[in-house]
Parts: C-alpha cells; structure tokens; sequence
C-alpha cells in the first residue's frame, strides 16, 4: 500500500502544531491545525474534546517542562523557590501561550497533580488552608507576569527630548541589562518573606 494521502493524526501531533501557532500568533483554531497537518478539520476532531480539549493538551504540554521534583526539596521554602523558578522557565519558552492559557478553567489531569503536590507542601508546612491558595496565585502572577517580561523589549521605556525625564534615565542607565531578572528576584523575594510571616502566623 502506498502512503495515505492524509497524514495520521494523534493528539501529540495536534498538541505540537497548536504549540507551533501559539508561538507563532499567539492563538490558534482547528481548521489551522487540520491545514498545517493535511487533515480535514473534522479528523482533527475525532482526536480531541474541541478547542478548549487542546487548550488543556496545550497547558499539559508546556506545565510538563516544569519539575515537580522541585517541591519534594526541603526545607519548605526552598522548595517553593525551586518550583517558582522552575515554573518561569517552562513559561518563558512559550510566552505567548500565557494569556490563552490563563484565561481557561485548569482541567488538564497532570497539571492538577502539581497543584495538589504545591498545596500539600505548604499545608505540611503548617500554612492554614485559607493562606494556602492566595499565596499560590500570587506566586503565579509573579512567575507568569515575569515570563512575559523576559521576551519584552529590553528598553520599555523609550525617552523622548519633548518629556524631561532625568531621574528615569538615571535609572535605566543604571539598572543595566537584566532588567527582567533583577526584578524577578525582587518579587520573589518579596513573596518568600512575606509567606515565610504568614507561616508563622498561621502556626502560632
């Protein structure tokens, strides 16, 4: 038999060309997928729950990238830290996909597990379980937020002669060019001291 026509579809091949036009364009449909694998859209279907199915193949795929053996670290805060820092890395290779991903109920199954394993952590830890969810979307807008500024222009802040802005240049100039990072490690460090408060206060 000679080669089908149409290419196969299976869900990893889907997952991998929606990765490629949310890198690409920041989003993606169906038929674009159906089109760049050679399929009919309604082939495409057969293989995934629609649009929001590949959406969570989307998150699975770039949440695998993120270690979870981070959060078997010890002390806690280390291991909160290592997660953290690990967490912006899988997201700052695919940036674009932030606001797709973010703006989507979480159902992907393995994602889930992570989030289970970061809440046991601090739960273990002794955090009160009101403190619990709070600090981890915080961490999150810090580490999301962070990822996107890793692929902004490194000059966000273009000075004109019409606008006198000295001290603004004074600092641009002198904060050099890590700008991204510098302020990373100042946000999270910010959020460790303020859970590691928390902590004491939940545990008095």
């Amino acid at each position: 038999m000679g080669r089908p026509r149409t290419p196969l579809l299976d869900r990893e091949r889907i997952t991998e060309t929606a990765l490629q036009l949310v890198d690409e364009h920041g989003d993606f449909s169906v038929p674009q997928i159906a089109k760049r694998l050679g399929a009919q859209t309604g082939s495409v279907y057969h293989h995934v729950d629609g649009r929001d199915g590949i959406v969570e193949l989307l998150r699975e795929r770039v949440a695998s990238a993120i270690d979870p053996t981070t959060l078997d670290t010890a002390p806690w805060d280390a291991a909160l830290e290592a997660w953290a820092r690990s967490y912006r890395a899988a997201f700052a290779a695919h940036p674009r996909a932030i606001p797709l991903l973010m703006t989507s109920p979480v159902r992907a199954p393995r994602v889930l597990e992570q989030y289970e394993r970061a809440v046991s952590l601090l739960l273990d830890a002794g955090f009160a379980p009101r403190s619990v969810m709070p600090l981890i979307v915080a961490l999150e807008n810090l580490v999301l937020g962070s990822a996107l500024d890793l692929v902004a222009p490194e000059t966000m802040w273009e000075l004109t002669a019409e606008t006198a802005t000295p001290r603004l240049a004074e600092a641009l100039t002198a904060v050099g060019h890590d700008r991204a990072d510098q302020a990373f490690e100042v946000g999270l460090t910010g959020l460790m001291n303020h859970a590691r408060a928390l902590r004491t206060a939940d545990t008095a």
